[in-house]
């Protein structure tokens, strides 16, 4: 039995309804989940939120069962086809993403965060190339949020993290 991951489209904000419908037909399905920043009202939580916004993968062998009733299943827009079939995740792809999950099977969006609040960089790329400033934290983005005096004066400033090394002595 060849079992791969094809990719279904949800509606809008229907994901885990869907996953639910769908494995209640007996399909094994992954919906990657990461926390994500809420601001609401003065307070900041983190909520799981899904990796890919109205997609999730299901794992079945379309050659030995039937693949249409996701079709018409409970929060479902359509199966991901090419023509009339649909199309597989390359290998290693689900894989890998779930390889990233933590403990709570949650995906970190950062394989390896390098630097610690408080730690000198230096700005290598853009307009602010050759600026010196103190990592602070990530973002929702999982850009990094840099804190550099211009002007006399602190600038937050949020970057990738390829555009800033750790600065030298």
């Amino acid at each position: 039995m060849s079992m791969n991951w094809y990719v279904v489209q949800t509606h809008a904000n229907s994901e885990r309804k869907a996953v639910w419908h769908l494995q209640r037909q007996g399909f094994t399905v992954y919906l990657p989940c990461y926390l994500k920043r809420w601001k609401h009202a003065r307070k900041t939580e983190m909520r799981p939120v899904p990796l890919f916004p109205r997609y999730v993968f299901v794992a079945m062998d379309i050659a030995q069962g039937s693949w249409r009733p996701i079709q018409s299943t409970i929060g479902v827009s359509c199966l991901v086809c090419a023509g009339n079939r649909p199309t597989p995740v390359p290998p290693g792809i689900v894989e890998g993403i779930k390889a990233r999950e933590d403990e709570n099977g949650l995906v970190s969006l950062s394989a390896a965060k390098a630097f610690s609040k408080g730690d000198a960089l230096t700005v290598v790329e853009g307009g602010l190339s050759g600026a010196n400033g103190f990592f602070e934290c990530f973002d929702d983005q999982n850009r990094i949020v840099l804190l550099l005096e211009l002007l006399g004066r602190p600038l937050r400033v949020h970057m990738q993290a390829g555009a800033v090394a750790v600065a030298t002595a």
